[in-house]
């Protein structure tokens, strides 16, 4: 069968003003009508940069050095911008990452929708809404009409990816480049978004690229995997093969990163005495007016204790308020309740003084938007140092303690991997030599061999230091290697408290089992 899409030795640099840089080398895959293929990698593997030549929208200092790409007839590379943007939507279709970028912001989700549906699906203005209300509803969308009228900003992060989502499929290309959909989403909506893409895939028959570095997850949408490292493609195979018989090393050791709940990574047990307690902690953004009450807190009457040297899991969906609580307990969010620590009691921001703040340091999910872009390593690192009565002699001991040399110190935060700006962060975060460290979703971006290097590199920082963790996500693979106790949220409220080697019990709140379910099940 000829393959709906197809790339021959394909090469790629990007020209940097110390030379080209190779991207892509002598890459081949071939996708057939209907199939989906996986590719697999690492952050900086050049899956995405794939995409992006696919779809024509490479930057100015690429430099296309071989092969070809051919989807069905057409010759991609041979294309002029007229002819491009009649193939873009109507014959390849894209899913962003990030459904917040790839929305504007500016326009209705219904003019973007009808718009794209006029152009590529040769409509009026009265049938493309009219099919816009239908596949809205296709993708499970509740009140499709009102939908439309809709901001971006008005609708959740899962909603957003079914809009993105249903208009791609509704402009009914031949193939359609899937870049990790589902990163930025939690684990209940990610599986959704599989599950709505398999039933789409199925009704409709399209070919399918799908990027991730998620491998459990790949096991559920692909028909063959391809691995990619360093731009070269190290092994394919059928997805019901390659995880279970891998070939290749580097596949080998993806797989080993894989968090699997049975294989524990800790196993002392925390002090009896807690270090922090919280007590009816409630979230409120926002306040009443003349013509508007106060939205409902976002946490209702959180209780949570955590021990000494303890690592405890916060785990729960988008929304379920599990930063608010993070916010809470650092002062980044106003709320009601008490907090305790130190004997001392804490009602608001206010009541946090420099050795609570000392005390309690904070490391955030995305490390780009918390490390000032203006500001090199070195000064990053120094300011906790003079604000918590340390030495700013001890910055080459703070790199070297997070695993990064010590000539780091003179480098910008543009210059550093996602894994090693979140390395920084965490060093800031030890700078105040701290007690309890709350570490919100600072894996969630990450490929799965970063995270582990970020997971064991916490685990040796706790050795060394003893600080207590609250350990957020949504990874509940994840968090059963590692936490000694776990609590649910869901809708600000904490719904399951119990151990973390008791998360087989039978008496599991509802919403947990479907927690569980939802995560993806280790490969290999």
């Amino acid at each position: 069968m000829k393959p709906v899409l197809a790339i021959t030795n394909y090469g790629l640099d990007y020209v940097t003003s110390t030379g080209a840089v190779e991207v892509l080398h002598d890459v081949s895959l071939e996708i057939a009508p209907g199939e989906v293929l996986g590719l697999v990698g690492e952050s900086g593997s050049g899956k995405s940069s794939l995409a992006w030549a696919l779809m024509r929208h490479l930057p100015a200092n690429a430099r296309e050095v071989s092969g070809s790409l051919r989807l069905g007839d057409i010759d991609l590379q041979a294309l002029g911008p007229r002819q491009l943007t009649e193939v873009r939507g109507r014959r390849i279709g894209m899913v962003f990452q990030d459904p917040s970028t790839a929305l504007n912001p500016t326009l209705t989700i219904g003019r973007q929708i009808t718009e794209a549906l006029m152009r590529h699906r040769d409509l009026n203005a009265r049938a493309a809404k009219d099919l816009a209300i239908e596949l809205l509803s296709h993708v499970e969308l509740r009140d499709p009409a009102a939908m439309l009228r809709r901001y971006p900003h008005e609708i959740s992060g899962g909603e957003k990816q079914r809009v993105i989502i249903a208009t791609a499929f509704g402009c009914r290309p031949d193939v359609i480049l899937f870049d990790e959909p589902t990163t930025a989403l939690d684990v209940i909506t990610g599986a959704r978004i599989i599950d709505l893409f398999a039933r789409l895939r199925a009704e409709t028959g399209v070919a399918a690229l799908y990027i991730s570095h998620d491998l459990a997850m790949m096991t559920r949408v692909a028909d063959r995997v391809a691995v990619i490292r360093h731009g070269r493609v190290v092994e394919q195979a059928r997805a019901s093969e390659i995880f279970r018989r891998p070939r290749h090393d580097y596949t080998k050791s993806l797989i080993a990163a894989v968090p699997r709940p049975e294989r524990r990574l800790v196993y002392d047990r925390p002090g009896e005495a807690a270090v922090l307690e919280a007590r009816g902690i409630e979230v409120h953004y926002g306040t009443a007016s003349l013509f508007r009450a106060a939205p409902p807190p976002a946490t209702r009457a959180i209780d949570l204790d955590i021990r000494a040297g303890e690592i405890l899991g916060l785990v729960g969906e988008s929304g379920s308020g599990k930063s608010s609580m993070a916010r809470a307990l650092t002062g980044l969010a106003r709320f009601s309740g008490a907090i305790s620590f130190d004997g001392r009691t804490l009602r608001g921001a206010g009541d946090m003084n420099t050795a609570y703040r000392r005390d309690v340091q904070i490391v955030f999910q995305h490390p780009d938007s918390s490390l000032n872009p203006r500001h090199r390593i070195g000064e990053i690192l120094s300011r906790p140092l003079k604000l918590y009565g340390g030495d700013v002699i001890s910055v080459p001991r703070l790199l070297e303690q997070v695993r990064l040399p010590a000539s780091y110190a003179t480098r910008w935060p543009h210059q550093l991997s996602g894994g090693e700006k979140q390395r920084v962060a965490i060093a800031r975060a030890f700078a105040a030599r701290p007690r309890l460290v709350i570490c919100d979703e600072i894996t969630a971006p990450l490929d799965v061999s970063v995270q582990a290097q970020i997971v064991e590199l916490l685990l040796a920082l706790r050795a060394e230091t003893g600080a207590a963790y609250l350990f957020i996500t949504h990874d509940l693979n994840l968090i059963r290697q590692i936490a000694h106790r776990i609590v649910v949220m869901r809708h600000g409220q904490l719904v399951d408290s119990r151990a973390a080697d008791a998360f087989r019990a039978d008496d599991l709140h509802p919403y947990t089992r479907e927690l569980m379910a939802a995560s993806p099940a280790p490969v290999g």
